[in-house]
C-alpha cells in the first residue's frame, strides 16, 4: 500500500480544480494500517524512529473528531486528518508534548516533513500497489 497526495490546482487561492495526474506526489511507499484497538492505541508510541517513506494509517467507519497525542513518541511527526478523501488539517507535532484533534474518517501519521505542501482541501489517497 502507498500514500499519494493529489493537490488542489492553484493552491488555496485557486478555483478548486483538481490538478492533473502529473501533480500527484508519493508521500509514503510503506503504509501500515492500525486496524485493531491495540494498534490504534499504541500508534507510534515507544518506537525510536520510522523510515522516511513510512506512514501509519488509522481508518474509521464513521467521521468523528479524532485525537493525536505525542506521549511516548520520541520524534516529531506530521499528522493528516482526512474526511471523505479530503484533507481537513495538517499539523506538525512535537515529541512528548503535542496534542491535536480534528474531524476525520482517516488519520495519517508520517515522519516530520513528509506532509510538506499538503494543505486542507487537497486529496490524500491510499492505493494498493
Amino acid at each position: 500500500m502507498r500514500l499519494v497526495h493529489e493537490p488542489v490546482a492553484g493552491g488555496e487561492s485557486g478555483n478548486g480544480d483538481r490538478g492533473d495526474v502529473s501533480d500527484r506526489r508519493l508521500l509514503a511507499t510503506t503504509v501500515d494500517v492500525a486496524d485493531t484497538l491495540l494498534s490504534q492505541t499504541r500508534g507510534l508510541m515507544f518506537r525510536r524512529s520510522i523510515p522516511d517513506d513510512y506512514a501509519l494509517a488509522f481508518r474509521f467507519e464513521t467521521t468523528s473528531v479524532r485525537d493525536v497525542h505525542m506521549l511516548f513518541v520520541f520524534f516529531p511527526i506530521d499528522a493528516i486528518w482526512v474526511a471523505d478523501g479530503v484533507v481537513q488539517r495538517v499539523e506538525r507535532l512535537r515529541p512528548w508534548r503535542s496534542f491535536a484533534r480534528e474531524e476525520c474518517d482517516l488519520m495519517l501519521e508520517l515522519p516530520a516533513g513528509a506532509a510538506e505542501g499538503v494543505e486542507a482541501g487537497d486529496r490524500v489517497v491510499l492505493e494498493d500497489g
